[in-house]
């Protein structure tokens, strides 16, 4: 059965999106609403709410049984160096491509720029009202800089522990794991008795992601389902040439990483797909590449070989820190609304090589710093945004294809986080004895 389950999510993907769509097609709202309501309960609230239950104890004890499995400190540098470089690596790469498809493609000079142009005021007014709370999410970052989101990260990182793992405070939780799991290993054979505790621990909560996935493709088919009937397809229309940019820049990035891991990792591109797949489409799902952590962890471990020593360190961190997906789309939409709106009041801006520098810079880094914070996409766009002196009124242009968009490039992070691990692995040499057919 187990074997089976990528079939069965990938079957339950495809019949979510055709619920959907005949789901947006009803014409009785307070049946739609209805419907979609109890698909969300079943998908977001139970499937998405479970998988985030056990993050953070997950993040915790994983980080220290992964710590305490290393011989010494200079081993956990070793890693930790080499992981950061790769995800600030790949992030740069990421936004490159963006930006190069961006730039070249030219969604904001499509057919449908001067009717946006035209009526934006009276499309602004009627996009707020429907995602007000997004919109409120960029009023609270307007006056966000960098040393602002530096300041808040520390805070969530040097914090109560207890405090980091009520509240699901990502860095928090890892650093106090870090800071925990070194000391371990410091104070030696008194600590010893301590580890085959936290070693066991960190495999229950493996054993409860495998009963979680138990019943995945049923929730996933329900995440879909919602997802595409509260879209409905009329959306698409107007910003076509955008989310084919944004998807072109994906792809395009998806094959450097499958590219990085066939070459440098040493593992054929199809066992690769083959050992993620079912990690891939609950990401893409859910949205969450936080959320798919421990059947990431699950899968990199069981399938691909990667030793728990990387995969417990590397892939906490990179659903923490590295956001290739993310970076890239946050590029693509703030040069595609100063080509929309460019000349009009706040977007009195020209795309010269040193405005695109500092959007590729801002980015890079923005993913990075805001990573720690609620609705982490957002805080990126509106701090590139201010980088280059956007107005921040004009991002809600793309609220609407926002969650569809999300699919992909949350896919694309832990793809990015993936690769990572197996990177990681095999430039440390653990399990030597990886198959490479």
């Amino acid at each position: 059965m187990k074997s089976k389950l990528h079939f069965l999510i990938f079957g339950c993907i495809i019949a979510g999106v055709c619920v959907g769509v005949l789901i947006g097609k009803i014409d009785n709202q307070p049946m739609r609403n209805g419907l979609l309501n109890i698909l969300d309960i079943f998908g977001n609230t139970i499937f998405v709410g479970a998988l985030k239950m056990i993050v953070a104890p997950l993040i915790f004890f994983s980080i220290i049984s992964a710590i305490t499995s290393l011989a010494n400190t200079g081993e956990l540098w070793s890693i930790g160096w080499k992981t950061l470089l790769f995800y600030f690596a790949t992030t740069s790469i990421a936004v490159a491509i963006g930006l190069f498809f961006v730039l070249i493609i030219r969604p904001g000079d499509s057919q449908n720029s001067d009717e946006i142009r035209t009526h934006w005021h009276q499309r602004q007014q009627q996009i707020e009202s429907e995602f007000g709370l997004k919109k409120e999410k960029i009023e609270q970052a307007k006056d966000l800089t960098p040393l602002n989101i530096v300041k808040h990260n520390l805070e969530k990182i040097i914090m109560n522990p207890f405090r980091s793992l009520t509240e699901g405070q990502s860095l928090g939780i890892i650093f106090f794991a870090i800071l925990l799991g070194i000391a371990l290993i410091v104070v030696g054979p008194v600590a010893e008795p301590v580890i085959p505790i936290i070693q066991g621990l960190n495999s229950a909560f493996m054993k409860i992601t495998g009963w979680i996935m138990a019943g995945s493709p049923f929730f996933i088919f329900c995440l879909v389902a919602s997802l595409v009937g509260s879209l409905g397809p009329g959306v698409f229309h107007t910003l076509f040439w955008y989310i084919i940019t944004v998807l072109v820049g994906i792809a395009a990035h998806v094959i450097v990483l499958l590219f990085i891991c066939r070459f440098v990792g040493k593992i054929p591109t199809l066992k690769f797909i083959k050992g993620i797949q079912e990690a891939w489409m609950i990401a893409f799902a859910t949205r969450s590449s936080a959320a798919t952590l421990p059947v990431t962890i699950e899968c990199v471990q069981n399938k691909l070989n990667v030793s728990p020593k990387a995969a417990e360190f590397v892939l906490p961190l990179g659903a923490t820190m590295n956001m290739d997906g993310t970076a890239l789309y946050e590029g693509v939409a703030v040069i595609f609304i100063i080509q929309l709106f460019g000349g009009m009041p706040g977007a009195e801006i020209t795309l010269t090589p040193p405005v695109t520098i500092v959007i590729f810079l801002t980015a890079v880094l923005a993913s990075i710093g805001a990573a720690a914070i609620p609705n982490a996409g957002l805080i990126t766009m509106v701090l590139v945004a201010n980088a280059v002196g956007l107005s921040v009124d004009y991002i809600p242009i793309i609220f609407a294809v926002d969650a569809f968009l999300d699919m992909f490039r949350t896919s694309t992070n832990l793809l990015g986080d993936t690769v990572g691990a197996v990177i990681i692995n095999r430039l440390e040499n653990f399990n030597s004895q990886t198959n490479l057919d």
